[in-house]
């Protein structure tokens, strides 16, 4: 980046001041531009909840083929698709249909990626708006050099039609997305089961929220030890199937913080021998050197000898004895815990 002389000229008349733009010697930082794109009823209700949370650096879009959810949705921008095929009325539950409606509405949906270096999908599989719209989606964004993690929902297991369906969906979108993250409903029935039904999937969409919320942040806002765009970048097209965790502690034990942030009750996933690692750390005034040092090594003592490993850190003030530590790793050969729970298999997301 290069620097550039600014002129000023102060008088105490304010018609006098003027800041020659075209030779800045501060230039800002240009900050990646990034969406968070929730598709179908339950991605459609995850980004409301999320725009609430007013996630710093990010737009959120709902994209639906329900007319009458659509509109009641409070989103940045929102896009009806398939109205030729469905008259604004839903697909009742048929991925192919989904899929076709998100096909005739390319042209709209391209345009929300010109000038986009980062988005987010969010859904729940197993419906058809969701799970059939969701792999086109990520496969124009990616055509257009879009970098695309996923952050779904799978079924749960009494639910077999539903889960048939998110299978067919998993397979599609692990072919398209540079990072996948599945997250099991069955998880509730152990962590929530007493709670309404609303209110325990508020837990998977805060889960989801503060993903998102740290990796746009992370990229976002200044750091001690900065990560960027590039840095996400890097560890994506590098990989074959990239895998998110995220866990909070109010402890300063590295051991305790990295147990926390990898057995995250609605997660069950190995991360042993990865090839690539990405790890954020956020703490108050007692994140020392020595600290994040120390939550680093406990990391990647699992990963492959030679993996790649990028690491940033921020302190918060508002932060007392708190650690956020947000990590992304590639090069993992399966979704361990969504197999054995959900019994779907999918292949390894393909090299760029």
């Amino acid at each position: 980046m290069g620097y550039n002389r600014t002129v000023l000229k102060i008088s105490n008349n304010q018609k006098d001041l003027k800041i020659n733009e075209s030779n800045s010697s501060l230039e800002l930082p240009i900050l990646p531009k990034i969406l968070v794109i929730g598709i179908g009823g339950a991605g459609n209700n995850c980004i409301e909840k999320m725009k609430l949370k007013q996630i710093h650096g990010m737009r959120t879009i709902a994209i639906n083929t329900d007319k009458q959810q659509l509109n009641r949705i409070n989103a940045d921008y929102k896009i009806l698709i398939g109205t030729e095929l469905t008259r604004g009325m839903g697909t009742g539950g048929e991925p192919k249909l989904g899929a076709q409606c998100a096909k005739a509405s390319k042209a709209e949906i391209e345009k929300l990626f010109d000038d986009v270096e980062l988005i987010f999908l969010i859904t729940g599989l197993g419906g058809g708006t969701g799970t059939g719209a969701t792999p086109v989606i990520a496969d124009i964004a990616r055509t257009k050099g879009v970098i695309v993690i996923a952050l779904v929902t799978m079924p749960f297991y009494f639910e077999f039609g539903r889960k048939r369906r998110a299978r067919f969906g998993l397979r599609q979108l692990s072919a398209s997305a540079h990072s996948l993250l599945a997250i099991d409903n069955n998880k509730l029935l152990g962590l929530v089961p007493e709670l309404p039904i609303d209110k325990a999937f508020d837990e998977i969409d805060n889960l989801i929220t503060e993903i998102v919320g740290g990796i746009t942040e992370t990229m976002t806002k200044p750091s001690l030890i900065n990560l960027d765009f590039a840095d996400i970048k890097t560890i994506m097209e590098n990989g074959k199937l990239t895998l998110m965790f995220y866990g909070k502690s109010s402890t300063l034990d590295p051991a305790e913080i990295v147990k926390n942030a990898f057995n995250h009750p609605l997660l069950d996933l190995d991360y042993n021998q990865a090839s690539s690692a990405l790890i954020h750390i956020t703490g108050g005034p007692e994140l020392s050197l020595e600290l994040t040092t120390e939550i680093t090594k406990n990391i990647t003592k699992k990963l492959k000898p030679k993996a790649n490993v990028i690491l940033g850190a921020r302190i918060n003030p508002d932060f007392k004895d708190e650690i956020n530590l947000l990590t992304i790793m590639t090069g993992i050969n399966n979704l361990t815990g969504i197999e054995q729970h959900s019994d779907i298999e999918i292949g390894t997301l393909p090299h760029m």
